[in-house]
Order: C-alpha cells, then sequence, then structure tokens
C-alpha cells in the first residue's frame, strides 16, 4: 500500500525524455541537460517518481545520486556509489570490470572482485565501469545528479564531475551506446558554474528553467485533499503563487486543518487561506530575522553579491567600493568605516556558516537562494548597489 499519494506529470517526463535521449544533428543533451527550479518546488519528486521511470521506459538504464540527502558524504563518494550500485546488480557487469582489471577467473559475492576497485584514482576509473556497463547492456546510460551544483564544492566532486566529462565523450562515439548527465539544481546562478566556463566539465550544456507545478496540481490537490469542506481551485491556485509555488504549504494547511476538532466545515476554505499565508510569511520572517542580525560588513556583503549576481568579484576595488556604498546607505558613519579583505573573508565565512551564501571550491561565491534576492530588493537594501 503505498504511504503518499503522488501528484505525476507523465506527459512533461516524457518529452523530457525524449529530449534527453534524442539523437540528433544539433541536439546539445549529449553534452549534459541542467533543469533548475527552487528548492521546495517538486523538482526532486519529479525527477525520482516521472523522469527516472519515462526515461526506463524509453530503453535507458538510469543512476540517480542525491547530493543533498547526505551532506556529510563527499559529493563525488556519492556520484560513484552510484555507479557501484547500479553495477553491483548485474554479475554481467562484475564479471566485465573484472576482466577489464586483469582477472582471468571471477568469484563474485565481494571475494575476488570488489566493487572498491570503482572509482576515481582507482583500478577501475569511471569510464571505464560505465564502459563496460553501456557495451554489457547495449543500452544508453543516463546519470541523475540531484542538487549538481554541490558537486563543485570540494575538489572531488569537481574530480568527479570531469571523470564523468570523459567517460562521457567515450560513451557517445559511435563505438558505444551513450551516456546523458543530467543535473537537476534549486538555484540556476550556481547550477550555471557547472556549464557556463570553458574550464568547467560540463561547458556548452543546455540550461533549461523547471517549469513550476500549475493549475493542474491544485485541481489534483483540490480534489484529493478531502478536507470537511471543498476547496475552490481558482482561490487556492492564488495562494499558491503567492507561496512561491511550494506544494508542501498547501500540504501543511491542510494537515492543520484536519486536526483542529473545532473548526466548522464551512469555515475552512479562509482558514485554509489564513494558514497558507502564515506558513509563507513564517518562512520568510525567519530569513528575515538572520538578515537583519548581520555585522555592517556581513549585511554589506550579502547585499552588494545580492546585487552584482554572476558579475560579484569579491575583492576587486571597485566591490570594495560598493561594500563602504553599502554601509553608508545603511547609516554607517563614513568616518567609521573601513573595508579591507581580512574583514571580507570574514564576513563570507560567516554567511557560509548563517547559510545564506554558497562556496564553490574554487573560490566562487553566491548567493544560496534566490528568495534571499528577493528579500533584499522588496526592503530597498540593493538600491544603488548594481
Amino acid at each position: 500500500m503505498p504511504t503518499e499519494i503522488l501528484y505525476h506529470r507523465p506527459a512533461l517526463a516524457q518529452r523530457l525524455a525524449k529530449l534527453i535521449m534524442q539523437v540528433a544533428v544539433g541536439s546539445a543533451a549529449s553534452s549534459g541537460v541542467f533543469l533548475a527550479a527552487p528548492r521546495r518546488t517538486g523538482k526532486s519528486t519529479f525527477a525520482r517518481e516521472d523522469l527516472r521511470p519515462a526515461l526506463e521506459a524509453a530503453g535507458a538504464i538510469v543512476l540517480y545520486a542525491d547530493l543533498w540527502k547526505d551532506l556529510t558524504k563527499d559529493p563525488g563518494v556519492v556520484i560513484v556509489d552510484a555507479v557501484r550500485e547500479t553495477i553491483g546488480r548485474n554479475q554481467g557487469y562484475i564479471t566485465r570490470l573484472a576482466k577489464a582489471s586483469g582477472m582471468d577467473k571471477v568469484t563474485v559475492g565481494g571475494l575476488s572482485f570488489s566493487l572498491d576497485k570503482i572509482g576515481m584514482g582507482k583500478d577501475i576509473d569511471l569510464t571505464t565501469a560505465l564502459t563496460a556497463l553501456s557495451d554489457e547492456s547495449r543500452q544508453m546510460i543516463v546519470l541523475m545528479i540531484d542538487e549538481a551544483q554541490h558537486a563543485i564544492t570540494t575538489d572531488e566532486g569537481v574530480a568527479a564531475l570531469f571523470a564523468l566529462k570523459a567517460a562521457r565523450d567515450e560513451l557517445n562515439s559511435s563505438k558505444h551506446h551513450g551516456l546523458r548527465v543530467v543535473c537537476t539544481g534549486s538555484n540556476r546562478d550556481k547550477l550555471a558554474m557547472l556549464r557556463n566556463s570553458k574550464d568547467q566539465a560540463f561547458f556548452g550544456a543546455a540550461m533549461v528553467p523547471f517549469p513550476t507545478l500549475d493549475r493542474d496540481f491544485v485541481e489534483w490537490f483540490c480534489t484529493h485533499v478531502d478536507l470537511p469542506q471543498p476547496l475552490d481551485p481558482a482561490n487556492v491556485f492564488v495562494l499558491f503563487q503567492e507561496s512561491g509555488y511550494r506544494p508542501e504549504l498547501l500540504g501543511a494547511a491542510a494537515d492543520e486543518i484536519r486536526f483542529d476538532l473545532m473548526l466548522a466545515p464551512e469555515n475552512v476554505p479562509e482558514r485554509f487561506a489564513e494558514l497558507v499565508r502564515a506558513q509563507a510569511e513564517e518562512l520568510n520572517a525567519n530569513l528575515k530575522k538572520v538578515i537583519h542580525s548581520l555585522t555592517p560588513i556581513q549585511s554589506a556583503v550579502i547585499r552588494v553579491m545580492s546585487a552584482k549576481g554572476e558579475d560579484y568579484a569579491p575583492f576587486e576595488a571597485p566591490t570594495m567600493e560598493l561594500y563602504a556604498k553599502a554601509m553608508q546607505r545603511a547609516g554607517i558613519d563614513p568616518a567609521e568605516i573601513r573595508v579591507e579583505v581580512p574583514g571580507v573573508q570574514q564576513a563570507l565565512i560567516a554567511l557560509q556558516e548563517k547559510k545564506l551564501v554558497w562556496k564553490a571550491s574554487r573560490g566562487v561565491y553566491a548567493v544560496d537562494e534566490n528568495v534571499i534576492v528577493d528579500l533584499l530588493r522588496g526592503d530597498g537594501l540593493l538600491e544603488g548597489l548594481y
């Protein structure tokens, strides 16, 4: 019996699966496909529950690596583990790999051949492992990496991406059956760092804005929510838009109503609207508290970073001048403003610890979530900093 009723988008999944697996002149899918959408808008659920089955139905072997599931594990290890797990399911793959590593006889079960041999800097690199999987299965391989931007926060994660690039180039040759790498991420700017410059592993890969849940989802939600009084889909869709297209806020509001044994059925729609708006405001209020607790230099750094976006260069002279300008606009006496590199460095570390700023392994910084930029802009804190 299913533990949860899920909303499915089969038409979108089939369309994306076709584009991902397409072999055609001018198709960029072989370079990689990047799907960007804000956190908590249903992206990961769609990837696991809709896109993965659609790719498998289209004839692909799908490997799935969630880099956000266990943040204590290095992203590079998570990617390698996804390859090991798939290969470990089939004796044929293990046999081919064992022979590739120089073994004449194979004992399956880890006695003679261990999956630990697979990885970066191991006996069997990722290209060899994925080639064996391709040749043995005679199927296209699709590696889905959820929250892929997290890979470039560590050296091992970056190395894994370049190892996948090498594997992609080999498997997409005429000798094999193809490898597609599908990366999803919750921040477009961060995800773009994997494919915007020539020194990145997936330079030139397609960036696709992931469609938010729409009116069809709200209709489905209102049909299945099973509250004492029906909800009007038109009104709920307005609430859904206001709350950033986050389905969990609708679900949480519905749950609170279910356990409110004193609520009269006729008051359900009004109470539902109150609860959704209250939760959305609470999320933003908590974030605002963190922002308003920042020191003057920390506030200046996050504001300038938000204003500059992809053009943010933390220690360049014009940026240092903008920090001073931001502090002055916040009411700091110009005579007391001292902006120096060590102070900016400490501010960046503090902002990372507060989960407001994200850092790639090569020293590139970005605001952690777009909602932070929206809140700062809405409060007029980015004016004059562009």
